[in-house]
């Protein structure tokens, strides 16, 4: 295996698309092999793109939603891993109904994390990526894959931990991807405002809680990879029961994206290695051959 590993760990399939796709398409060109892990099947999402919410599709979501994560995964270039977990859904209502029953967010944090553990000492990867400790935002799966991700990285290294699951594996570092970053569409916007052109998030950036603090304060990584957003947004696009084609995602042109905010942002949130802050490369300070 020539290059670094990089490992993507995410709650549900279409969520590699919009959360660090195109540095994973940039690395995985650049000759290094990236996996995404996929926690769950992603069975209890809702059918969000209108043409898609047809007979032929719904009942069978399931099988429909692995067939659009292989094409989103051949797009970007990446392996793919489904760990085989039950989707959660996204409880509603006030007060919120129990979570289903079997569902990942139920599973006992010592049952997941031995199956992410398992997948980390069979690929070995140098760095992971993961959510935060809101989990980008507060769907249990999201909370959960944060749990995992982080308790994951801590056991693989260790011996005592898991010894049926593989060779202990020191993954070097690990991030959490801030994929929606308010001084971003700010920006946009300041962009449509030289242009005498009307901002078509203007609505969506009204709504947004201020109230929830500046990402950008925890962002230590930023990846110029402007170069394959089309290949984010093609891989996106191949999630077509969750993406709708006309939607907000792909509001702004891309030749706007490219020119006035052409990286993803990540936050270190653990190290086992020397680096300096700020960083363009999630790869800095690692050692090719560590391993145990």
């Amino acid at each position: 295996m020539s290059g670094f590993r990089l490992m993507a760990v995410h709650a549900h399939p279409d969520d590699e698309s919009s959360k660090g796709a195109a540095t994973m398409a940039r690395y995985a060109a650049e000759g290094n092999e990236v996996r995404v892990v996929t926690l769950t099947g992603g069975e209890r999402g809702d059918i969000l793109n209108p043409a898609m919410d047809v007979p032929g599709v719904r009942d069978r979501i399931h099988e429909v939603r692995i067939e659009e994560m292989a094409e989103a995964a051949r797009i970007l270039g990446v392996q793919h891993q489904w760990l085989g977990f039950i989707d959660s859904g996204l409880p509603e209502g006030d007060p919120l109904p129990p979570l289903p029953e079997g569902c990942f967010a139920l599973v006992p944090l010592e049952v997941s994390t031995e199956a992410l553990v398992r997948a980390i000492r069979e690929f070995r990867p140098h760095v992971m990526t993961t959510y935060d400790e809101n989990g980008g935002y507060p769907h249990p799966d999201h909370i959960r894959c944060h749990e995992v991700s982080m308790a994951a990285y801590e056991a693989a290294a260790d011996p005592q931990q898991f010894p049926d699951a593989g060779e202990p594996w020191r993954v070097q570092k690990i991030y959490y991807s801030h994929g929606f970053i308010r001084k971003r569409l700010l920006q946009f916007q300041e962009e449509y405002e030289r242009r005498g052109e009307e901002f078509p998030m203007a609505e969506w950036l009204k709504k947004w809680k201020t109230e929830q603090g500046d990402l950008m304060a925890r962002v230590t990584t930023q990846i110029i990879c402007g170069d394959y957003f089309p290949q984010r947004d093609d891989a996106l696009r191949a999630h077509a029961t969750q993406i709708d084609p006309n939607g907000s995602f792909f509001a702004v042109p891309l030749e706007i994206q490219q020119k006035i905010w052409p990286t993803e942002e990540f936050e270190l949130a653990k190290t086992r290695v020397t680096t300096s802050i700020p960083e363009n490369d999630l790869f800095a300070g690692v050692h090719e051959d560590e391993s145990k």
